[in-house]
């Protein structure tokens, strides 16, 4: 029996998808759930895996672009078993296959669900089942990964489990993930044995040869559009595709033959000498790395290009001399940490007198929606923190209300979960003021981009030893630029300017943090 490879849904936003990569070859023989090709969208790049075992007949090549739902390839699931067994095994085989497809239980949808307000779609990660294992309830099934966080998918029912989304897809919110069939009894086998064995040679292994079938002239989708463009009838084209199908490249080079022979005069012209001595000569090897966008860098892309496009942002800068908070913690560092078991770094102090600022100038904690501005009593703070899959950002909940040992712990078990990959939707999900800390990799001078939808960010550098004036006299300090990008559309010069010399205030006398003046 020949079973149809189609493009699956990939997102709610993507109609069609480009074929990178075949694993496999035209004619070879693959197992359930191999790796057959690489898909390609302009969101990310997937692996579509086989739904069964058999013999694999390419439809459509590699570098075709093409829709949704768009038959790609066959596998010739009755040419797949003779080779491995006997008829007497072919009856057994097929049988363990179809015998929870062929349950009278009930069957389980498992969808993708709703992870956080802003998120539209995610990326199936590690499936720990296998497709047609027996799952219990609440059993492990796969890893679910979005631009902000990674989340488990546990079974909701005991059954047999039918993979529907294979590692790697991308799907929208509500999208088909897996099925659970409830275990059920069914005489099945004995139906399908008898049928297998009787299935003819399908017309798919001899398209190869060279006979015409329902692809031969047809062309893709994108060839299709191509030739439109053109105005080239698919009838006047050559197909070099499987069974003669008329490929993206095909409809590339439909126009060329036509333009040939007025063109080639021109053709040759760039190959005159006369162009040679302008190029460059240049010695050594010269290569180039291509690497895949993730759907985390595609994400971060897109929401600064929106940031920059939709807000009227604009950043003020300030310098801070950091000698009272150096000079604090050496002298109660040790004290610090013996007592609550964790150290005391810069992001407490930056931490606490953002808190104070911001309840000094709401407009900074606040945001814009719709025609409203929703100013916050509260400060989640969005510590910036650098993790395997990029940058994130995590939320200090009502710091307002904690201790520097408190901002310290919080800080440092934030970083753990996001080097591990552990951060959950919660974890990143709200937050109303943003810092972010440059410093640490040297920076000396930046323009944060806002942390849509809040309205502001602080951009924290690294700390250089200068010369400052203080009390008339030349001395050397050192100092870190500090910079407020804000969104001016409800933050005024005058409160973001504001904002940022409260910061410095307190920043560079501590003891008002202490005292609350």
């Amino acid at each position: 029996m020949a079973l149809d490879i189609k493009i699956p849904a990939v997102g709610e936003s993507i109609s069609e998808v480009t074929i990178s990569k075949w694993n496999k070859k035209d004619g070879e023989t693959v197992q359930m759930d191999e790796v057959l090709c690489e898909l390609e969208s302009d969101k990310a790049t997937f692996e579509l895996n086989a739904p069964a075992a058999g013999v694999l007949h390419i439809v459509v090549q590699e570098g075709e672009t093409i829709a949704i739902d768009t038959l790609i390839a066959r596998i010739d699931e009755a040419n797949g078993q003779p080779k491995t067994s006997t008829p007497t095994a072919q009856t057994t085989t097929p049988a363990e296959e179809v015998k929870p497809a062929a349950a009278t239980g009930q069957t389980v949808e498992m969808k993708v669900p709703t992870v956080g307000e802003s998120i539209t779609e995610v990326t199936i990660g590690t499936w720990h089942k296998n497709d047609g294992d027996q799952v219990q309830l609440n059993d492990l099934l796969c890893e679910i990964e979005s631009d902000k966080a990674t989340f488990e998918l546990t079974a909701e029912q005991a059954g047999t489990l039918r993979i529907v989304a294979t590692q790697g897809t991308t799907l929208p919110i509500g999208g088909l993930i897996c099925k659970i069939e409830v275990t059920a009894g069914g005489a099945q086998p004995v139906s399908q044995a008898t049928a297998t064995p009787s299935q003819p040679v399908p017309a798919t292994q001899t398209a190869p040869s060279g006979d015409k079938t329902y692809a031969t002239g047809t062309p893709s989708p994108a060839a299709n559009k191509i030739l439109a463009e053109k105005g080239v009838k698919p009838e006047d084209v050559q197909g070099t595709g499987v069974d003669g199908r008329i490929t993206k490249n095909d409809a590339v080079n439909a126009q060329k033959p036509v333009a040939a022979n007025n063109a080639q005069p021109s053709v040759s012209k760039p190959a005159e000498k006369t162009s040679a001595p302008k190029q460059p000569v240049v010695s050594g090897e010269r290569s180039d790395r291509r690497e895949k966008m993730t759907s985390l860098r595609k994400t971060v892309a897109r929401r600064l290009v929106a940031v920059k496009n939709e807000t009227a942002m604009l950043t003020t800068f300030n310098e801070v001399d950091m000698k009272p908070i150096m000079d604090l913690r050496a002298k109660y560092k040790d004290k610090f940490k013996e007592k609550h078991s964790v150290g005391l770094g810069f992001m407490s102090f930056f931490t606490k007198a953002c808190c104070v600022a911001l309840q000094e100038w709401p407009a900074v904690n606040a945001m814009i929606d719709g025609d409203e501005i929703v100013y916050h009593q509260y400060a989640d703070i969005s510590i910036a923190v650098s993790s395997p899959r990029g940058l994130v950002v995590p939320i200090i909940r009502n710091a307002e209300q904690m201790s520097f040992a408190e901002i310290e712990a919080e800080i440092v078990r934030l970083a753990g979960k996001a080097k591990e990959n552990k951060l959950t939707i919660d974890d990143m999900t709200g937050g109303t003021f943003t810092i972010t800390n440059g410093g640490i990799f040297g920076s000396m001078l930046s323009t944060p981009i806002i942390n849509a939808p809040q309205t502001a960010i602080l951009g924290m550098h690294n700390i250089v030893e200068r010369p400052v004036v203080v009390d008339g006299q030349i001395v050397i300090r050192p100092i870190m630029y500090l910079a407020l990008s804000y969104d001016h559309r409800i933050i005024d010069g005058r409160e973001a300017v504001s904002f940022l010399v409260r910061v410095k205030q307190l920043l560079e006398d501590p003891t008002r943090l202490l005292l609350e003046v």
